[in-house]
Order: C-alpha cells, then structure tokens, then sequence
C-alpha cells in the first residue's frame, strides 16, 4: 500500500525534496495502477446483455412515469389558470 503523503509532510522536504521523490512516487503510482488493473474483469456478453434490457426497461418505465405526472401537471395548471382567469 502506498504511503499517504500529507500537506505539512510536503512542507517539510520543500520544492527539492519532492522534485527528488517524484519518480519514485510516479513508479510507486503505475506499479499500483497495474496491480489494480490486473484484478479488473471484463464483464462475459450475458451479463452485458442483462445489464442492457435492465436499463432499457428502467429508462421506459421512468419515461411513462414523467410522461404522466407531466399530463396531471399540465391539466391541473391549465384548470388553474381558467378557474381565475373567469372571475
């Protein structure tokens, strides 16, 4: 794991210090990119496939959902505005 390197740990090495640790910090930094991206799996085409009709389902699902609460709104505004607009 790498060590977590604090503002005030900064301030104490000063510009040099860091400019000299830096390449050490940019391999410490890419030696743990690889290690975490050796435990990425890529997903298998059934499970892509599943994750797909879910969000098409849910995207047709909240569609109708605000298409109508959309219509309740608009109709209630609509009575709204000719109830006081005839007195």
């Amino acid at each position: 794991m790498a060590k977590i390197a604090t503002a005030a740990g900064y301030a104490e090495e000063g510009f040099a210090g860091r400019m000299k640790s830096w390449p050490q910090r940019t391999k410490s930094f890419y030696t743990e990119v690889r290690t975490e991206m050796k435990k990425v799996t890529t997903p298998t085409r059934k499970e892509v496939q599943a994750t797909t009709v879910v969000v098409v389902i849910t995207v047709f699902i909240f569609g109708a959902y605000f298409f109508l609460v959309d219509n309740v709104l608009q109709h209630s505004v609509d009575a709204l505005f000719k109830f006081f607009s005839h007195r």
